[in-house]
């Protein structure tokens, strides 16, 4: 195990808030769920860690709500500024193949202006965390910043947040995989960077690209997690639990995915951390509050998983 971050030092970080208007396949509607990713990632990074801190930028409108839940939940808010333009807001409109269509309510100055990423919104004491953890796009990722967050030595781990609309360069997956050390996506996702291939070659395929770690969701079936160095790839089931919607299961698994890599550098035990975290989203209509009793559950959900390699 590597040592902790200094006192006062976030361990790991997440980034960024939206709020989310939910449309079900069926027509139901959850309003106002607070998420947007790093809500949900520091709920997982919570799992296996109690020293988590949150990036983001939120509108007084939401400020309030943002800040309550992330003292409750035990996560450092230093990195929240509040501004004056509104928080990031969004149709999800689910499909029932659980494909997603986002669709902005505010302004897309205001969207420009909460979730640009910029070194001078992580502060000091955050530059110096073991792990990291965003969203991006996957035609639209800076290297410049990621680059910048993993040169103190942090493990940087990314997921794409959509599928690719238009096939993206192997030399441009080449360099992502050069500046980040974890990377996930769900099969949709995959594909759409890959190409139609089985779940096995798709995780194949990105290690052979030069990830060290993937992370490859594949919703009810669980997910398949592969390392370069070591060769191993093995399948990780799904907790079975009813399902609200999907939305910020795989931010949750991606956050406890990091923290338990960073304690254990095992890929068993990091996925199971992560699908025990994500089970937690996908029954919850909100991200729920992480305490003792959460905190216990996912625990005896995550040793209740039996992991199973995979041949590559």
């Amino acid at each position: 195990m590597n040592p902790g971050p200094p006192e006062g030092v976030p361990e790991v970080v997440g980034f960024g808030v939206l709020v989310d208007d939910i449309v079900l396949p069926d027509g139901t509607t959850h309003m106002g769920v607070l998420g947007g990713g790093g809500i949900q990632t520091v709920f997982g990074m919570r799992a296996g860690s109690d020293r988590v801190g949150l990036v983001a930028s939120v509108g007084t409108d939401w400020a309030d709500p943002v800040y309550a839940w992330l003292a409750a939940s035990g996560v450092d808010a230093r990195g929240v500024q509040v501004r004056p333009e509104p928080t990031p807001r969004a149709w999800q409109l689910l499909e029932e193949d659980e494909r997603r269509t986002q669709v902005w309510r505010v302004p897309p100055e205001a969207v420009r202006t909460h979730l640009a990423l910029v070194p001078e919104r992580v502060p000091p004491s955050y530059r110096r965390a073991r792990g990291f953890h965003l969203g991006i796009h996957p035609h639209d990722f800076d290297l410049d910043f990621l680059g910048w967050l993993g040169q103190a030595g942090g493990v940087v781990s990314v997921e794409t947040f959509c599928p690719a609309e238009s096939p993206v360069p192997r030399a441009r997956l080449e360099a992502l995989f050069q500046v980040v050390h974890l990377f996930s996506a769900n099969e949709l996702e995959a594909v759409s960077l890959l190409g139609p291939l089985e779940p096995p070659a798709l995780a194949r395929s990105f290690l052979d690209l030069g990830a060290s770690v993937v992370v490859l969701r594949l919703g009810q079936e669980g997910s398949l997690v592969g390392e370069r160095a070591s060769g191993r790839l093995l399948h990780i089931p799904a907790v079975p639990v009813a399902v609200a919607h999907p939305i910020g299961a795989g931010n949750a698994y991606c956050g406890a995915f990091l923290a338990g890599w960073l304690h254990t550098g095992d890929l068993a035990t990091a996925g199971v951390y992560g699908a025990a975290a994500a089970s937690f989203l996908v029954e919850s209509v909100a991200p729920p509050v992480f305490g003792p009793t959460i905190s216990e559950e996912l625990r005896r959900r995550a040793q209740a998983l039996r992991v199973r390699p995979i041949s590559l």
